[in-house]
């Protein structure tokens, strides 16, 4: 049969009108392709007719198919989308001019993936999901002959199929194209692994089937003996990449990675598969801890089956998988099953969980999207959303949300929304208060207390795992430090103007205007962030703006002389555009000077810091500032402890600097001796009579030889 007929042989779940238009769009696709040949050597219209024929295989839409044989037309002909509009109607050239864009896309290492094309794919899904799924035939088809390819090639589009187009595949539950595309990945990727692992698996089938036929046979004898008829039991074997990433990731040997017998039982209804579940567990003894039910609890693609573990022959477990027949296509076909099957006439109405799901993910990566700054952030924080491993708990309301697996509760505040997760203060998990950084477990009832004043703190990305969470904390903490670094701009550009007798409001609009072009800024918050983040001098700026000139070495000396009579007063620890030297760590109460560093702001240091002398900066560089008499928040400050050796000393700092009312926030132990060490502490402070309470503290310990300030 050729291929033509094959794929008129599939086409009978469509009206004779859409047929005939599919056929229309075959002689187009020939025409157009006339004379092109594939590397292989073959007619290259056998490739839009393959991609047509997968699509076919799934029940795809009539717009769908005739995408398939047009894909490539644009790409590689002389027809522009005018001509597709006119011959198809709009919505298949949209779906051509999709697939045209994705098929410009050339991921050629795992590094070229973290681009703005994977950014130009999401974009292509959130207008319509069939772009992709129409891709994934492409790169089906393109797998499965790229034999004549060189090796080389062979393995980048391999790696690009498992980094991207597979897991795609997965999200989608398309379960079966997943696992071809991975099966061809792994043979093209590492071939002489894949051999060797085939030569195993043949092996092992051989040796075990007399048992699989037996566990079959008993299932079959227990299943029948209660009276149901209409069943069917499958044996099943792991696949060969997904035996080949067990045995990597977990370094297992290629037995234990398929230490079990794994069988399917598929039956009519829900409630079968639970009378089923009671008759294998009396038939073979279940192991604890090993039954999931994605019945009730879906899987984040819309995956429904039960699973089982039971203890089989000679302690070999074996793992059972008990869903409908439904369900199986829905495992297999995922989205497809109900998005796009013809018996579904009305897309409004019973579009099903799969779409429902699907289009809160793409949502979910359009939001990450938008609220990240660069495509290598955007690819890192999706890639936890692409390869989930999940878990399942509870809304106080009874409500499921899925998290990846390790979220923790703040994961979770940013899940419920965007806002619960920027002011979440505090979380109960079952009633029980908890701190944010826990880990979730499947099950768990979580609530989450938030306040409006509260903010993200930057320390959660240290320990959150979802890629919403990472994306909404580094934008709020990016749009914040803009915000900051404005506020701090405009009020020491308002300081040096006031310091030559001037102010903004004197100045004219033509020579801000003026400026703002010379320097090609839009705005004056433009301005203000410049030199909030230390890229410009206030002073310079505010002699710039009065004398629409730049001022001469002997203006400089004298607008940093005026500028020293009024300090800029630093009234906390807030604030991203001011920060705290990390070298001399400066408190309330030290004498400080201020210096704008380029990108970073204002930089708070001691004014006797040593790494400040060695910086030998230009005088301009330095602003003067002073502490506020109500400074608010708690600062980092190092101390330097001389130690003996002795077992509970870590314990007994921890204690004295608790019962100093302080935090420690980082602990390096240096040996000095064989009987004495040097500890530095880092410690939360409020004051510098607070940091000498809490020198006083340690100095009481019996093992302390001696307890200073770290000097910077």
């Amino acid at each position: 049969m050729s291929l033509f007929e094959d794929l008129k042989s599939k086409l009978t779940y469509l009206e004779e009108p859409q047929i005939a238009q599919i056929y229309k769009a075959y002689a187009f696709a020939s025409e157009a392709h006339e004379g092109q040949k594939r590397d292989s050597g073959e007619p290259y219209l056998i490739h839009p007719l393959a991609v047509a024929i997968i699509l076919a295989d799934m029940h795809l839409d009539q717009d769908s198919i005739i995408a398939a044989f047009l894909h490539d037309v644009v790409e590689d002909t002389s027809i522009g989308k005018e001509k597709i509009i006119s011959a198809f109607g709009t919505p298949v050239a949209e779906l051509v001019d999709g697939v045209t864009k994705l098929s410009q896309m050339e991921f050629l290492s795992r590094a070229e993936v973290q681009s703005e094309s994977f950014r130009k794919m999401v974009l292509a899904m959130s207008r319509d999901i069939r772009v992709i799924i129409i891709k994934l035939a492409d790169r089906l088809h393109n797998m499965r002959t790229m034999g004549s390819l060189a090796p080389d090639r062979k393995r980048r589009i391999a790696s690009e199929t498992l980094d991207i187009y597979a897991p795609i595949a997965s999200r989608l539950g398309m379960h079966e194209i997943c696992v071809e595309l991975e099966e061809l990945s792994f043979a093209a990727r590492y071939p002489h692994r894949c051999k060797i692992l085939q030569e195993a698996v043949a092996k092992m089938r051989l040796e075990r089937q007399q048992i699989v036929d037996e566990i079959e046979k008993n299932i079959f004898t227990a299943l029948t003996a209660h009276s149901l008829q209409k069943f069917t039991i499958l044996p099943r074997e792991k696949h060969l990449y997904s035996i080949y990433r067990r045995m990597q990731r977990y370094h297992f040997s290629f037995k234990e990675a398929t230490n079990n017998y794994s069988f399917r039982i598929l039956v009519p209804e829900n409630d079968i598969c639970y009378l089923v579940l009671g008759i294998v567990h009396s038939l073979y003894k279940p192991i604890l801890g090993k039954f999931e039910d994605y019945i009730a609890i879906p899987k984040f693609n819309g995956y429904q089956s039960l699973h089982t573990s039971l203890f089989g022959q000679e302690g070999m477990p074996i793992e059972l998988q008990i869903r409908t027949y439904a369900m199986d296509s829905m495992a297999n076909h995922g989205i497809v099953t109900h998005w796009f099957s013809v018996n579904n006439k009305d897309k409004d109405e019973d579009i099903g969980d799969p779409q429902l799901r699907a289009q809160r993910w793409i949502t979910n990566l359009l939001e990450m999207q938008q609220s990240t700054a660069g495509s290598l952030e955007f690819i890192d924080n999706v890639k936890t959303d692409l390869f989930p491993d999940e878990i399942y708990v509870f809304t106080p309301r009874g409500n499921i949300v899925e998290l990846p697996k390790g979220a923790t509760v703040v994961d979770f505040a940013y899940t419920v929304h965007i806002d619960v997760g920027n002011t979440c203060v505090a979380a109960k998990i079952d009633q029980q208060f908890i701190p944010l950084s826990t880990v979730l477990k499947s099950g768990q009832t979580v609530s989450i207390i938030t306040t409006p004043e509260a903010k993200p703190n930057p320390a959660w990305l240290n320990f959150v795992v979802s890629g919403r969470a990472r994306s909404s904390i580094h934008n709020f903490l990016k749009t914040q430090k803009h915000s900051d670094a404005v506020e701090l701009g405009k009020e020491l550009l308002e300081k040096s103007l006031a310091d030559l007798g001037s102010s903004l409001s004197a100045i004219s609009v033509n020579t801000l205007k003026s400026i703002l072009t010379e320097w090609h800024m839009q705005k004056i918050e433009d301005l203000y962030g410049d030199i909030g983040l230390g890229n410009r001098i206030p002073i310079f700026v505010a002699h710039h703006l009065i004398s629409d000139g730049s001022p001469s070495l002997e203006d400089k000396t004298k607008l940093t002389q005026v500028e020293s009579v009024k300090p800029l007063i630093i009234k906390g620890a807030d604030g991203m555009a001011v920060s705290f030297a990390h070298c001399c760590y400066p408190i309330p109460g030290d004498q400080i000077v201020g210096y704008l560093q380029a990108g970073h702001g204002l930089v708070i240091h001691k004014k006797d810091c040593t790494t400040l002398e060695k910086l030998n900066c230009k005088s301009e560089m330095y602003l003067p500032v002073l502490w506020a008499d109500d400074v608010k928040g708690e600062f980092i400050s190092a101390i330097n402890v001389e130690i003996a050796n002795q077992r509970g000393a870590l314990a007994a700092l921890a204690h004295a600097v608790s019962a100093a009312e302080a935090n420690i926030c980082d602990v390096r132990v240096q040996e000095r001796s064989s009987g004495y060490s040097l500890v530095v502490l880092l410690v939360q402070v409020k004051s510098l009579s607070h940091l000498e309470r809490i020198l006083r503290h340690i100095s009481n310990i019996p093992t302390v030889i001696g307890v200073t300030r770290a000097k910077g």
